[in-house]
């Protein structure tokens, strides 16, 4: 079947004509007819099956149809809220909407963090048709009274599994709490988890249910394989399997971000051009690594979990799995980027004695052997010993048990990740010089760690310096410069947490760089600071930003 036989417009199907497409997609051929038809939708769909087509094509065809409500208040409401989990996938689907749509009189735009939201409150302004937004910066939206939410006729829920895995499923449900009661309902799943399934019993009514392939398979146009290789010596073995096989646009796994780093270094310095992509990159580096990788002159990136949602490559050709998930899910996921629409794709996993386990999982997930090969040169010590698998520390998403989602604490995107245990404010450091006033620093300078900041750091905000304890029986702190707008000193403990504007730049404790909210940081009144060394307090004078 041709898409003319779908039931679009002539001005749709050229656009389709236009980027090269002629048939549709197993799940488009399933979707498009059952959204043109008003009800609820729950697809399930591997990523790379054509699904944002199969949503994104029948929104624009019911929307230029019907007429264009009026404008409330001098402003012009949202009609279709397309909900995604990451940065990169929102600019993927807004691309979209923007390619098909551009013989159309519709607008559209995407809102996420790590950008200013200067901007998209002026574009939002104006009117838009077809909103794509992350749930993290739409609160923001929300909470700044900025976006028109009242007249969504279409709300579309993308790869809600990671939505859900990310801790996301609290901020859905706010921005379901804002959205009109009629309305039509299309959930977007590459796996049917209980938690999925709970979801889509309380949002949908009644729902076409479209699932167009097994859930939790890979692709039959995969090859799929494992070498086992010692833990230190997978570096070599990827850089051996680049030049040997002369790999070109080459995706690879890390479990963690400072993996990802070092990796992409020791690749670069080897001579094998990298680099990494994470929720601690900023959106204009991780902008520019996806195009360069795109267009070829990038040979291999490297990549979190969350962080390489939304790359969309026709034919991405390998992907290599550096280290394998903790989640068996995120296999399927992760080699999902290769062997898209029917293109042949190659997926190795570089697998040392202490991941094992995971490799049982992940074959009893997809219900079949891959295939083991060890290449000459590399070859395992049968005596090795399996260590414990270092848990990452850079978020505190659902599955590892933090609650909430990443990004707020500056954490970035790959929020699903171990939390770790809270730390202790550090003690010591060098008191003032007596009779010499310490500089003062903006709220929130020196506040946090970049990546999530621990409250306890919050209350060295100001000058970052301490009188060192006395140890005295219990040991003592010596008494913490007040701070204008952080309340008693001490109560700082949790603003690392707490702080909603903790990103690049954030008030107290607030984590820097990444997160998905962090980049509308407000700046607070300077700190008070005290006359000479042991003087009384004075409040600085607020600067006018």
């Amino acid at each position: 079947m041709s898409f003319e036989k779908l039931g679009l417009s002539a001005d749709i199907l050229r656009a389709v004509a236009d980027l090269g497409y002629t048939q549709p997609t197993p799940i488009q051929l399933q979707a498009i007819p059952a959204v043109l038809q008003g009800g609820d939708l729950l697809a399930g769909a591997q990523t790379g099956t054509g699904k944002t087509a199969g949503f994104t094509l029948p929104i624009l065809q019911m929307l230029s149809a019907r007429a264009r409500p009026a404008a409330a208040n001098g402003k012009r409401p949202v009609r279709a809220l397309v909900l995604t989990p990451t940065r990169e996938l929102a600019a993927q689907v807004e691309e979209s909407v923007t390619q098909y749509g551009k013989y159309l009189r519709l607008t559209s735009m995407t809102v996420f963090g790590g950008v200013s939201m200067v901007p998209q409150v002026k574009q939002l302004a104006r009117g838009v048709d077809i909103l794509v937004a992350t749930p993290g910066r739409l609160l923001d939206h929300m909470q700044q009274k900025t976006v028109d939410l009242s007249g969504v006729e279409i709300l579309v829920l993308d790869e809600a599994d990671r939505m859900l895995d990310m801790g996301f499923i609290r901020d859905i449900r706010r921005v379901l709490a804002a959205l009109p009661a009629q309305r039509q309902n299309l959930l977007f799943s590459a796996t049917f988890s209980d938690e999925i399934k709970q979801l889509a019993d309380g949002l949908l009514k009644s729902p076409a249910l479209i699932e167009v392939a097994r859930r939790n398979t890979t692709a039959e146009t995969v090859a799929q394989k494992i070498h086992p290789v010692d833990r230190d010596r997978k570096r070599e073995l990827l850089e051996h399997l680049v030049r040997e096989h002369n790999w070109f646009q080459v995706l690879v796994f890390t479990r963690t971000k400072h993996g990802a780093n070092r990796l992409a270094e020791q690749l670069t310095k080897s001579g094998i051009p990298a680099l990494a992509i994470h929720g601690n990159k900023s959106q204009g580096a991780r902008t520019r690594a996806l195009a360069e990788f795109k267009s070829g002159t990038l040979q291999v990136l490297v990549a979190t979990d969350i962080a390489a949602r939304g790359i969309d490559i026709d034919q991405l050709p390998h992907v290599v799995n550096f280290d394998l998930p903790e989640v068996a899910e995120d296999y399927v996921h992760r080699i999902g980027r290769t062997g898209r629409a029917g293109a042949n794709g190659e997926a190795v996993s570089l697998v040392c004695v202490d991941e094992h386990q995971l490799l049982q999982q992940i074959e009893r997930l997809i219900k079949r052997t891959i295939d083991r090969e060890v290449i000459p040169g590399f070859e395992p010590d049968p005596h090795a010993v399996a260590q414990p698998i270092r848990k990452n520390q850079q978020g505190g998403g659902r599955r590892a048990g933090g609650g909430g989602r990443g990004g707020r604490n500056g954490g970035g995107d790959d929020a699903r990740q171990s939390a770790r245990a809270p730390r202790e404010p550090r003690d010591g450091g060098r008191a003032p010089r007596q009779g010499v006033e310490p500089k003062p620093r903006r709220e929130g300078e020196r506040g946090g760690r970049q990546g999530g900041g621990n409250g306890g750091d919050a209350i060295n905000v100001g000058t970052s310096q301490r009188q060192p304890a006395k140890r005295q029986g219990d040991a003592q702190r010596a008494p913490v410069r007040a701070v204008q707008g952080t309340g008693a000193p001490r109560q700082g403990q949790n603003a690392g947490r707490g702080q909603r504007n903790g990103g690049v730049g954030g008030g107290a404790g607030g984590g820097g760089g990444g997160g998905e909210r962090g980049d509308f940081a407000q700046r607070g009144p300077r700190p008070a600071r005290r006359d000479g060394a042991g003087g009384a307090l004075l409040m600085g004078k607020p600067k006018r930003d």
